[in-house]
């Protein structure tokens, strides 16, 4: 046991050690001695000087690898003395790969989708007439594509494989210039070169009815808004069609001077776009349409320099149209002002358009040279595949109803189908529903 005289030297030395602590870091001169490093300042203050003439007549070299070997140990310093500590490094709240954008786009983008280059199937399309101005190829909402051979309008089932002639015309009636589904997939609408257009049942394969006097010459183009159907023809005229009325004629568009090949209403079935062979583009409203002297166009646009006849709505962008003719480009037009967004030279004549209906991209087929099918990244058009596999001009395109697969009909007498806007949704079973009552209760054990 300690005496009280060696309690209190023992609390003495305690004391001594705590000050002694408490000023082992301090200096009259340098507040913080332990933040600093004596070795490299002493060495800062007696080679400075013959580091800086050696430095002078050092060579590029030697300069470099001074200074590699400086960063290696840390010599870049240029504070001598140290009047206190660095803070500590903060925690990070948040890591910093939630901040970084491009380590979040890396980590929700999407895969870059792999597009076939190579068609899905090819069937025969014998007599098919290479006619830059007319529309003879659709794919219904039925699942099935109607295709007119010269005079003769077949249809080919999807679903099955089967091939079934509609209706064959004679040469009064005949050729068949423009074909179009109704959007039920039951009814289909056939132009004619005698200016007529026939109204068809699908399921029962029989004619319903004769659209006669609208016309003087051949009806090369069609377009279905709910049931209307508009059409256009070689005497520049553009007509609405109620399919529901005996005096079908309910409103008349005159603005082309040429014949009329392209036509297409909006996803509203508000505003419609014709092109013609006169190089022009009109935007029309359907509450002008007249019956006596015409509607007055909403935007007549000469911006195209030859045939306009591809026309394509976007899907995801309202009052966006995307035009393309024989002059090799490819236009988008604001259609509320008329005003053209953007226009690509896409180096060949342009036959028809498609957008796919699941992403920002556009389908595009062409003429010579290279009679292709190119697919574009909207809005940068940027080329994301291109289609060979026809050698002549690829007229006409349509698209199927799960909007995956293009048929594309060509010069060459050959119907493709690209898989080219994704693969299919397979449907999953419905669950089974038991009669049972409480059937999907477990039991308790």
């Amino acid at each position: 046991m300690a005496s009280p005289g060696e309690e209190w030297s023992l609390d003495l030395l305690q004391e001594y050690l705590q000050k002694k602590n408490s000023r082992e870091n301090l200096d009259r001169f340098i507040p913080n001695c332990s933040a600093m490093d004596f070795d490299y300042a002493r060495s800062l203050l007696t080679g400075g000087k013959k580091w800086k003439e050696k430095s002078a007549v050092m060579s590029a070299s030697s300069e470099a690898y001074q200074k590699l070997l400086a960063e290696a140990l840390d010599m870049n310093r240029s504070r001598i003395l140290a009047f206190k500590n660095k803070p500590p490094t903060p925690e990070e709240l948040i890591p910093k790969i939630w901040l970084s954008p491009t380590a979040y786009q890396s980590k929700f983008i999407k895969p870059c989708r792999w597009i076939p280059k190579t068609c899905q199937r090819m069937l025969d399309a014998p007599n098919i007439l290479d006619d830059y101005n007319l529309n003879l190829l659709d794919w219904g909402a039925n699942n099935v594509v109607a295709i007119a051979l010269s005079e003769t309008v077949y249809l080919w089932n999807a679903s099955n494989g089967s091939t079934t002639e509609l209706v064959t015309f004679n040469n009064e009636e005949g050729p068949v210039t423009s074909v179009s589904w109704a959007p039920d997939g039951q009814r289909i609408a056939i132009g004619l070169q005698n200016s007529h257009v026939q109204f068809w049942d699908f399921s029962a394969q029989r004619k319903l009815r004769t659209l006669r006097g609208g016309h003087r010459l051949r009806v090369g183009s069609l377009a279905w808004n709910n049931h209307v159907l508009t059409t256009g023809g070689m005497d520049c005229m553009v007509i609405n069609n109620d399919v529901r009325l005996r005096s079908h004629i309910v409103g008349t568009y005159r603005g082309h001077h040429q014949e009329v090949c392209g036509l297409k209403w909006s996803p509203s079935g508000k505003q419609l776009a014709s092109g013609g062979n006169d190089t022009l583009l009109y935007l029309w409203d359907r509450s002008r349409a007249s019956l006596n002297s015409g509607a007055q166009w909403l935007h007549k646009i000469e911006a195209h320099t030859a045939t306009v006849k591809a026309l394509a709505w976007c899907p995801f962008q309202a009052n966006l149209l995307a035009s393309g003719g024989s002059d090799r480009c490819v236009k988008f037009w604001n259609t509320c002002t008329g005003t053209c967004l953007n226009s690509v030279d896409t180096g060949s004549q342009v036959c028809a358009l498609l957008w796919s209906k699941r992403e920002r991209e556009l389908l595009s087929s062409h003429g010579p040279t290279e009679n292709q099918l190119i697919l574009w990244k909207y809005p940068s058009m940027r080329r994301m595949a291109e289609l060979s596999g026809h050698t002549s001009r690829v007229l006409f395109l349509a698209q199927s109803p799960d909007e995956c697969t293009v048929a594309s009909a060509s010069a060459d007498e050959r119907l493709m189908f690209w898989q080219v806007f994704g693969i299919p949704e397979v449907a999953k079973p419905t669950p089974k529903t038991s009669s049972e009552p409480f059937a999907l209760w477990h039991g308790i054990r």
